[in-house]
């Protein structure tokens, strides 16, 4: 029985949920916190979905991602979700932007984290099918095709958005 802290728009804590009550009640709304892992290339990590996941089972999704536990901070999650997901401790993580994700299923508060990595990973099985380094003009041109959630190609167009802006690009 897994718990999440229930946010007010503005991020205050507000009460509490179970996973189960907030995957189906959009206006449950709760935190995330996802990692986007480059190498040093610049290429981006990408984890196809398991099979069995809850939510858009077999798409390809951010690097790493995760809900914060009760009491959780999203750097703390971030840290976990790694370590969980790819068996791998960051060096460092550089935190990108925060953003609201809203759709008909969840409503999540999601930060987002980046660090570089080479690998090797583990990925965690039950979580994960595989995991590839894609070029970004790659996923560009894959975007609106149906392989990616489409919470990833939000986040994408986000990254985007904050390359763009940034005249210091984190890739470099």
């Amino acid at each position: 029985m897994e718990y999440f802290d229930i946010v007010s728009e503005k991020g205050e804590v507000i009460g509490k949920a179970l996973r189960s009550e907030c995957h189906g009640n959009p206006a449950l709304v709760h935190r995330a916190a996802h990692v986007l892992v480059f190498n040093k290339r610049g290429k981006l990590l990408l984890q196809l979905r398991s099979k069995d996941k809850d939510i858009q089972p077999g798409k390809w999704d951010t690097s790493v991602g995760g809900h914060l536990g009760v009491g959780e901070s999203y750097e703390q999650a971030a840290l976990r979700e790694m370590k969980e997901e790819l068996g791998v401790d960051p060096p460092e993580l550089e935190h990108l932007y925060d953003y609201p994700m809203r759709n008909d299923v969840e409503s999540e508060n999601i930060r987002s984290f980046l660090t570089r990595h080479e690998g090797p990973f583990s990925p965690q099985a039950e979580e994960i099918e595989k995991i590839k380094f894609w070029g970004l003009d790659e996923i560009a041109s894959a975007m609106g095709k149906g392989i990616f959630t489409p919470n990833f190609e939000t986040e994408f167009k986000m990254l985007s958005l904050f390359f763009k802006k940034s005249e210091d690009s984190p890739l470099h």
